[in-house]
């Protein structure tokens, strides 16, 4: 979920972590303003995508009452989920930020019935500030779109909860937390290439899945720390307190006021608030530009240009021989240059400035999937041999003694035969 101010997370092992960017939200209008102010949420409807009149269909807003009754998600108590957490002590908080806490929990397998601590399954539970800047809209939002789509590249949300003031959610644990923590947690070991091109399959496939179905869902916060990742590293997309439908009909737009993340935002939307699913591309294709360059999309410990990757990066993207420039070190230098080069033109597509210049996620993911499907697509993702030092077996090391003339033959391994063998 998107807020108004920076906020730092610090997750150990689940749900998505945040950036030390900023999050923006201001009012749509044809200029930026100055000064960039955070709405409260007023409005606890959300919009329903089931039903069409001719061929422009309007959103039918739905009832908080509507949202909850028609989804297949659990409706847990307080208590349950007290109880599940251990009544949220320290030790089983995940991770904090602007919208409250998150911590784990234990469910039973089946029932889904909180269990004691240890015993069952393990999930992640989201409580919410009452003050916090997420709103109950973000919360209903989040209920609405997760409990009617259903991906293996979207996080499943099992339940929630909202008793009182409290909200909560009750999602499926990611063992290996977001892809924020693995590209800029010092501690974190380095991602390899190969897993670092898995990622990317895994979130531009939930993002075309959003983009392709019948009523189109804009996901309008792609960013590192709302990608997470199983023990497989199959990533999946969370958060989707933000998202918001897509353009019906003859619409080519959807007006709505602007919020998302600084480095990650698509400039026509920030500077217009006409939302498009060209800006989800835009964010995605800044976070391609992370996984190449282990930098944030916006840094304000660098200085001038290099705060922000975007207008760092984008000189070299084109370049071969200069792309190097911007590749993440603690790769050391083992990655494909094709695939390096291949990742570099696609992510200049995706950041375009001119929205219909940019690819659709779709074709994204089709590129994306030929470093693994297509025909030379092992040797854009594995290492070139020339990249890889070979050690040899010390009996067919060459001898130190170097031959005395250019002719004169180096030892073999083995004792050449006296004769011919018959």
């Amino acid at each position: 979920m998107g807020n108004c101010l920076d906020h730092s997370l610090n997750f150990e092992g689940s749900q998505n972590t945040s950036d030390q960017s900023k999050t923006i939200t201001k009012t749509s209008s044809g200029t930026v303003p100055s000064t960039i102010t955070c709405s409260p949420p007023s409005n606890l409807t959300a919009p329903s995508y089931g039903e069409k009149s001719g061929s422009d269909a309007l959103i039918t807003p739905r009832t908080e009452g509507e949202i909850l009754a028609s989804s297949n998600l659990k409706d847990f108590t307080f208590s349950e989920l007290r109880n599940a957490t251990r009544n949220f002590r320290p030790d089983s908080l995940l991770g904090e930020g602007g919208f409250g806490h998150v911590y784990k929990g234990w469910i039973d397998e089946q029932s889904l019935a909180a269990s004691k601590p240890g015993v069952g399954r393990i999930v992640a539970i989201k409580k919410l500030k009452p003050e916090g800047f997420q709103g109950h809209k973000e919360w209903l939002t989040e209920v609405d779109y997760l409990g009617r789509l259903h991906h293996p590249n979207l996080v499943k949300l099992i339940g929630y909860c909202s008793e009182g003031d409290d909200r909560l959610l009750v999602y499926e644990f990611m063992p290996k937390g977001s892809l924020e923590n693995h590209l800029f947690r010092r501690s974190a070991e380095p991602l390899s290439w190969a897993i670092r091109i898995k990622v990317a399959v895994g979130a531009a496939r939930g993002l075309s899945f959003l983009h392709d179905a019948e009523s189109q869902v804009i996901y309008r916060d792609v960013k590192a720390s709302n990608i997470l990742v199983d023990a497989a590293f199959n990533a999946k997309l969370s958060d989707f307190g933000l998202a918001k439908a897509g353009p019906t009909g003859d619409r080519t737009h959807v007006t709505t006021q602007v919020m998302g993340t600084h480095g990650y935002a698509a400039p026509e939307y920030v500077a217009t608030g006409r939302l498009t699913a060209r800006a989800d591309v835009y964010s995605f294709g800044v976070v391609l530009l992370e996984l190449l360059s282990g930098r944030r999309a916006f840094d304000k410990s660098k200085v001038g240009v290099e705060q922000n990757l975007v207008d760092w990066a984008k000189p070299y993207l084109g370049d071969k021989r200069k792309l190097f420039r911007i590749m993440d070190t603690k790769l050391e230098g083992q990655y494909p240059k094709k695939g390096a080069y291949t990742i570099a033109n696609l992510a200049l597509q995706c950041i375009s400035h001119e929205p219909k210049q940019r690819p659709r996620m779709r074709e994204v993911l089709t590129a994306l999937q030929s470093l693994h499907d297509a025909k030379d697509g092992p040797k854009l993702l594995q290492i070139e041999r020339k990249d890889v030092p070979v050690k040899l077996p010390a009996r067919y090391r060459p001898s130190p003694r170097m031959p005395a003339t250019a002719t004169e033959a180096l030892p073999l391994p083995f004792p050449k035969p006296a004769t011919p063998v018959r």
